[in-house]
């Protein structure tokens, strides 16, 4: 594994959104759980109290993603595409591109924990994006994808604040 790979560039927006929701199942999800599970421990027998397992489980679940959401927090990597003035295609880049059929696409370059294609929004480490990455307005790019391979043709770069919406 290189450098790059070991890498979790984000944006502040997406940084936000981590630490939000860590936030919420720390401050508002977990406490309201562990109430219910203290309740229904209080009733008795918990070998056959759904309330109690079901709490159980989804503690457990809660602390599995407060630590995946630590991890990715702390190696965070935060870059502001405002901050960048380049003429190429690198993280943080939104880009609009013409495909084979002339349609029209944008695509914002954004970390792992941010992406929504729906919204445009791909992984620097996506086929796409690792693909889109390095290359000027103008160029033509072929990418493999799923169902075969597509050819975009780099029509603008800029580098926008990052809107990732809500996961």
């Amino acid at each position: 594994m290189n450098a790059l790979e070991k890498n979790n560039y984000i944006t502040p927006a997406g940084y936000e959104r981590l630490i939000n929701e860590r936030d919420h199942l720390v401050k508002v999800e977990r406490p309201e759980v562990t109430k219910v599970v203290a309740w229904a421990a209080s009733l008795g027998d918990r070998s056959e109290n759904a309330d109690y397992q079901y709490g159980k489980r989804r503690l457990r679940e809660i602390d599995k993603r407060v630590a995946f959401l630590n991890t990715r927090i702390n190696k965070a990597n935060i870059v502001e595409p405002t901050s960048i003035q380049s003429l190429k295609v690198q993280f943080g880049a939104t880009i609009e591109a013409v495909d084979e059929n002339d349609n029209h696409k944008h695509y914002c370059i954004v970390g792992e924990d941010e992406i929504n294609p729906k919204l445009g929004l791909i992984s620097w480490k996506s086929p796409i994006g690792s693909k889109l990455i390095g290359s000027f307005v103008g160029d033509i790019v072929t990418i493999k994808v799923p169902s075969g391979t597509i050819e975009l043709e780099i029509l603008k770069i800029d580098y926008l604040p990052i809107q990732i919406g809500e996961k």
